[in-house]
């Protein structure tokens, strides 16, 4: 396992940006209130509704226990000072819809919501929620011209989420117990590694037969999918906005902690300039460490099938923004 290393900071922020006040916004800035981890501005172009989520949730300070503030504001002047922007604007996947079709109108959303924000907290870490993942992470990171470290998406820490879910699931064993790593795009080509994924140190290869763990794999990969499909309108919030606070709270409070996140890579893996779900370490500094493990034949041509997918989207989306 080979990384490179940045000296980390210790990190004394005290309010995250939240970029759209939607059900993942609004849920986020809901856990990220309640654990009491930092105060909270949430923004959306809709008049009145981040005003009136974020004085819900302070209607709730009391119940809950924790001293955070949570503000709503359609005024990206009230976001400055923000260590942490967190995108989640931008369209939603309907029924048939994949993360790919939603490539050209999230693009404009995002790189609008990046410039914008960083304006006013120019030395933000970012982090992306909005589909497809990967490209809108790179989108946000090319406008905007800020340190590649201080950007990332969101989707690995959800999809090792998923997966451990499933084998636990399966198994009838608490998550816990189980330690999962997917790496690649977030999306069908992404790659559940077996090798990596343990219960209670025990590698899943010797507890499920190959076709058991196929079939989780392959579950995995359409998760996403397959809640938009049960819920018809709308999609998944509840893990995604768990994910992302799980991100925050490692950044805000230094903790060493290994994950997958869509980090920029520069010849790790063997490929360059784009942003692509690996183990990551994250701190006050943004994507601190970038872990490379040791990939069969086989799992190398998934991540490349993986790679050239985001690379030629990345190409589609910044032909868009000139049009």
């Amino acid at each position: 396992m080979n990384f490179y290393s940045h000296t980390p900071i210790i990190c004394k922020s005290s309010q995250v940006t939240i970029i759209g006040a939607g059900k993942v916004g609004s849920t986020l800035a809901q856990r990220l209130a309640e654990k009491d981890l930092t105060d909270v501005v949430l923004f959306d172009i809709v008049e009145g509704l981040p005003q009136g989520i974020a004085l819900d949730l302070m209607e709730a300070q009391g119940l809950e226990l924790h001293n955070c503030k949570v503000k709503g504001t359609n005024d990206y002047a009230d976001t400055v000072g923000s260590n942490i922007i967190i995108i989640t604007a931008g369209i939603a996947r309907k029924p048939g819809m994949t993360r790919d079709d939603l490539l050209k109108t999230n693009a404009k959303i995002v790189t609008h919501a990046a410039q914008k924000a960083l304006e006013y907290s120019p030395n933000a870490i970012l982090i992306v929620i909005t589909n497809p993942l990967d490209v809108m992470t790179y989108l946000a990171w090319k406008t905007t011209g800020i340190d590649s470290r201080r950007v990332m998406g969101m989707a690995g820490v959800l999809d090792s989420a998923r997966l451990q879910t499933f084998i636990a699931m399966e198994l009838n064993l608490p998550p816990s117990d189980i330690h999962t790593m997917v790496l690649g795009g977030h999306g069908d080509l992404m790659l559940p590694l077996p090798r990596y994924c343990t219960v209670s140190g025990m590698p899943i290869t010797e507890l499920m037969s190959e076709s058991t763990i196929e079939r989780l794999i392959e579950r995995t990969r359409q998760g996403g999918a397959e809640i938009v499909k049960l819920l018809k309108t709308g999609s998944a919030y509840f893990a995604p906005s768990s994910s992302a606070c799980l991100m925050v709270e490692m950044i805000l409070k230094q903790q060493p902690r290994l994950l997958t996140a869509a980090a920029y890579l520069q010849g790790e893996y063997g490929l360059n300039d784009l942003f692509l779900g690996v183990p990551c370490r994250l701190g006050c500094q943004g994507v601190e460490n970038v872990f490379e493990v040791n990939l069969t034949q086989a799992e190398k041509a998934t991540l490349n099938a993986s790679a050239q997918s985001v690379q030629e989207n990345i190409k589609i989306a910044l032909a868009s923004l000139k049009e």
